[in-house]
């Protein structure tokens, strides 16, 4: 399993980068590490997608996934800095609308 850079803001968000594709190649071990990082009590996690230059379904699932279980328990995610490519998939899937993004991983949740 790879595993992705995370470091944490200083509002205590965790801050998960990956890189290049985000596909079913990638996915199941982003999915596994959004779930393990909820389970070791960080509830606010960034995926800052600055250097994710693709995302297909199985990308958009993990980050539905890793919504949900931070939301569960009592947090949220949300992402960060996305590019042109990963913003136009979250618009035609209609995404956009519940995986809001924000222009910097460190700013994803000063207005809480």
């Amino acid at each position: 399993m790879s595993s992705f850079e995370t470091r944490t803001t200083g509002r205590g968000a965790v801050v998960l980068r990956p890189e290049g594709r985000l596909n079913m190649v990638a996915a199941p071990a982003m999915r596994e590490q959004l779930h393990k990082l909820v389970e070791s009590g960080s509830t606010k996690i960034v995926v800052d997608l600055s250097a994710t230059d693709f995302i297909d379904s199985s990308g958009l699932g993990a980050l539905i996934s890793g919504l949900k279980v931070a939301r569960q328990a009592g947090g949220d995610l949300r992402i960060a800095a996305p590019s042109a490519q990963v913003e136009s998939v979250l618009s035609l899937t209609n995404l956009n609308r519940v995986l809001r993004s924000h222009p910097s991983a460190d700013g994803a949740f000063d207005a809480d």
